[in-house]
């Protein structure tokens, strides 16, 4: 059951990528999906856990959220990019963290997370630590403020 969900997610998303839904595009989606299914199917339902159904409505509710903190990323990056005193208000850092995230797949959604999000990058994930670049000391601290890792641990009931 699990290799039918992941085949029709997959379908589903290359037929909307493709934009295209003549038989071709079709024939190569399935043949496609197909392949990456029998891959790496265990990947997106890895086991048969209760309370799914609430980590997909939590997580529908987490993407607004990340998109506004993309936007607001992406003026001050500009803000940085234009100002006058460039030099001055970029101080790009490594800068090492732990987080308290159990599974791997909220530790990779908080890592996808944080590289989304302009001016940073997701370097290294070794256990619970975590190597991250940041363009600018406001946008360290605010990774640092914990409020992302929060809403992730909310999203998969790690809270």
């Amino acid at each position: 059951m699990r290799l039918i969900a992941t085949f029709i997610i997959l379908f589903v998303f290359w037929m909307v990528m493709a934009g295209k839904f003549d038989l071709f595009h079709a024939s190569l989606g399935i043949i496609s999906c197909l392949i990456v299914t029998f891959l790496s199917g265990d990947l997106l339902f890895k086991e048969s856990r209760k309370g799914r159904g609430k980590e997909v409505v939590r997580f529908i509710t987490y993407i607004p959220w990340l998109i506004y903190q993309i936007i607001l990323a992406n003026f001050h990056v500009a803000r940085l990019a234009l100002s006058p005193k460039m030099s001055e208000l970029i101080n790009p850092q490594l800068i090492r963290f732990k987080v308290n995230l159990k599974s791997d797949i909220s530790k990779v959604t908080f890592a996808n997370s944080i590289t989304l999000t302009p001016g940073t990058i997701t370097a290294d994930i070794v256990g619970d630590e975590y190597l991250v670049h940041g363009i600018s000391q406001p946008v360290i601290d605010d990774l640092l403020s914990g409020d992302m890792e929060q809403r992730v641990a909310h999203v998969f009931s790690e809270d």
